[in-house]
């Protein structure tokens, strides 16, 4: 990734530039050899990982988000103002300007050249740049089974939400951020508020807030909070609210600069008693890990490690570590970490189910198996209250077993 951080912003820039990037997301049970851990939710970019001429400015602080007198639209104002300035200074077009965030860290995504990016990285005013990256899920090979407009399926328990103490009533008031595909609104086993909710995409299908063209977003939310409710699955914090915060599109694809802007509108709207589920990633962002780092101040995050068997320290947002943040590996249903599962603690925190897991997509239900499925087991235990344990997994790659994640 190109940053450029002092004394040797360039040099780094140029070393950077050379490392691949490996994006997560998820496949269906079904279509997955557990043997090759590139047939799960990894996709490698050796070339076009990095967008070209679109970069991320990281501001010096100056304490925008903690004015009291703006509201979230405000402090995209102020800080649309800011960029606008700055760029500015240097004959730059605010045509070039895109997402702004100011209620995380301070900055924006901008088209720049090479050169543009040279001279704005060495401004008094400017912390440090990255160039934007992209985030791509693999698609799933297919969905199903869907409810196909008949009557859905009686209700089931997945081994997860057994396993994690989960499914009990949940009778708080906190909800569930997905920083996702998107979940789709009209599934009867969710209970989603659109409203709530942030889209990255103002164009084309993809700003329908309330639909989910991948479904991975979907699968995610009901593993939060699927319906008690006589069909389909049922969550860990059943009926508590998702809200979508969508920074996929119907491809699964996305960038850095967009997950951002979901993260800071997280942290600008989020509240006590909130969790912020985020399964994606893919290299190391220190922009993408301040924002996670910025936002858990108010709501708790929970990250899925990743699943390429390698230190999850690696990438991004699980690298990202603090007292709200929890950093997910994921198991097997016999307590064993899972072949494909990323490790390390630091930053891993727990384990959670990831294997096999039934949970909702558009249309209807289906398994899909990732840290993506691991994680939302502990967004919903943190719905429900503090997080336990009752054991350790087993096959750990470091010296030091993750704890299981319980309610």
């Amino acid at each position: 990734m190109k940053n450029f951080s002092r004394p040797s912003k360039i040099r780094s820039w140029a070393i950077a530039s050379c490392l691949g990037i490996a994006i997560f997301s998820c496949q269906p049970e079904e279509a997955i050899n557990f043997d090759n851990s590139n047939s799960l939710e990894f996709v490698k970019y050796q070339n076009g990982d990095l967008i070209p001429g679109q970069y991320i400015v990281v501001m010096k602080p100056t304490g925008l988000n903690s004015r009291k007198d703006l509201s979230y639209q405000g402090t995209q104002e102020a800080m649309r103002r800011s960029g606008i300035s700055l760029l500015a200074k240097y004959r730059i077009s605010e045509e070039n300007l895109g997402q702004v965030y100011g209620s995380t860290i301070e900055g924006f995504a901008v088209k720049l050249t090479e050169e543009q990016a040279g001279i704005i990285a060495s401004d008094p005013a400017v912390s440090y740049i990255e160039q934007d990256r992209i985030v791509a899920l693999a698609p799933p090979s297919g969905k199903g089974p869907g409810n196909g407009g008949g009557t859905p399926p009686s209700q089931t328990i997945p081994w997860g939400i057994t396993r994690v103490n989960g499914g009990g009533a949940y009778t708080g008031s906190g909800v569930a951020y997905i920083i996702d595909s998107g979940i789709d609104s009209g599934h009867e086993d969710l209970n989603v508020n659109v409203s709530l909710g942030f889209n990255a995409f103002t164009k084309g299908k993809d700003s329908d807030l309330g639909s989910d063209g991948n479904g991975h977003g979907t699968h995610v939310a009901g593993t939060v909070a699927a319906l008690d409710n006589e069909i389909g699955v049922i969550g860990v914090a059943p009926g508590a609210t998702v809200v979508p915060i969508k920074v996929l599109d119907s491809r699964g694809s996305g960038s850095y600069s967009g997950v951002i802007a979901g993260v800071d509108f997280v942290g600008a709207n989020g509240k006590a008693g909130d969790v912020a589920n985020m399964s994606l990633g893919g290299g190391f962002s220190q922009a993408v890990n301040d924002a996670v780092i910025a936002a858990s101040s108010k709501v708790k995050f929970s990250l899925a490690a990743g699943n390429d068997a390698r230190l999850a320290s690696t990438t991004s947002p699980a690298s990202a570590n603090g007292p709200n943040i929890y950093t997910i590996s994921a198991m097997t249903q016999n307590d064993g970490l899972a072949s494909f599962s990323n490790y390390g603690n630091p930053p891993v925190d727990y384990a959670a189910p990831g294997v096999g897991i039934l949970s909702t997509v558009p249309g209807g239900y289906t398994t899909y198996s990732g840290t993506s499925m691991a994680a939302p087991h502990v967004a919903g235990i943190l719905l429900l209250g503090n997080i336990r344990t009752d054991g350790t997994i087993s096959g750990d790659k470091d010296s030091s077993p993750d704890p299981i994640a319980v309610h």
